[in-house]
């Protein structure tokens, strides 16, 4: 339940769109600006079987309506909405049946991270993928000790990474601890000399990737939410920076929305705010 000081409003279009056609819009308009989109059906711990079929069709076929609009677009699930609850071997199977989808499709897939109980799996559900020759990212959390090790896992395994600092509940709170780690993860993901992604709005961490991370301009895309540095978004795609902005959509954002309003409580409480 969201703390008292916490109003969630899930049809907050701030943070959310509500259906295909809003997201359609919302690319172009993205993509015009030179930014590139990631979309994720919204639903998370889906334990009913019809749940679950309908999320792979509705992603099969977000897959299908991103090729023929021509968007400049990914996808992103969370292994909970696919059965991870329910049944894991066929929350796998899902997992690859869409990643085949947006492989076929030549568009971009991720699998996004959740708490910590499902690192291992949704570890495990990316090696499989790269396994079956799929391309992908993975979403690795600075705020977790483990990080650093299944980062060199996932870029032994040939793996993309996104790394975020973390939206559920890691080994620390400390903000300036989970900042620290973030940019020594950051350098590691750079000295690999593979593609990657830093996915963040703290402000001082943009300004040291600006100033730190140009031999890797051409390998790293910097992301961000809809609803939050939309200026800063505009400002680093100008500039020449690969940008990505995280869109999600559907009538089940409540838990998602909560969330974001939580991480503005809590840097409100630590008297820091987004980029703006």
């Amino acid at each position: 339940m969201a703390p008292p000081f916490i109003t969630v409003n899930s049809s907050d279009n701030r943070w959310v769109l509500s259906g295909w056609p809003d997201v359609v819009k919302w690319c172009r308009a993205r993509n015009d600006q030179g930014i590139r989109v990631t979309i994720d059906i919204l639903g998370e711990s889906s334990r009913k079987e019809k749940e679950i079929q309908d999320s792979v069709k509705e992603y099969t076929e977000m897959v299908r309506m991103i090729a023929l609009e021509r968007l400049d677009a990914a996808v992103t699930i969370k292994v909970t909405s696919l059965g991870y609850l329910l049944d894991r071997q066929g929350c796998l199977t899902s997992v690859l049946e869409i990643g085949r989808a947006a492989n076929d499709a030549k568009l971009g897939f991720e699998i996004d991270m959740e708490g910590r109980s499902l690192v291992d799996f949704s570890l495990m559900a990316a090696r499989s993928c790269a396994e079956n020759g799929l391309k992908l990212t993975i979403a690795l959390q600075a705020y977790l000790k483990r990080t650093a090790n299944d980062l060199e896992a996932m870029i032994e395994s040939g793996i993309r990474i996104r790394l975020v600092k973390g939206a559920y509940v890691g080994d620390t709170s400390d903000f300036q601890e989970i900042q620290s780690r973030f940019v020594g993860l950051a350098k590691a993901l750079s000295e690999s000399g593979d593609e990657f992604a830093l996915g963040t709005h703290d402000s001082q961490i943009i300004s040291w990737a600006e100033a730190e991370m140009g031999r890797s301009k051409d390998k790293m895309e910097l992301g961000m939410l809809k609803g939050l540095s939309d200026e800063t978004k505009l400002d680093l795609a100008k500039k020449g920076w690969r940008v990505v902005e995280y869109v999600p959509f559907g009538p089940n954002a409540t838990a998602y929305v909560q969330r974001r309003l939580e991480y503005l409580q809590k840097l409100k409480a630590l008297g820091r705010s987004p980029a703006p």
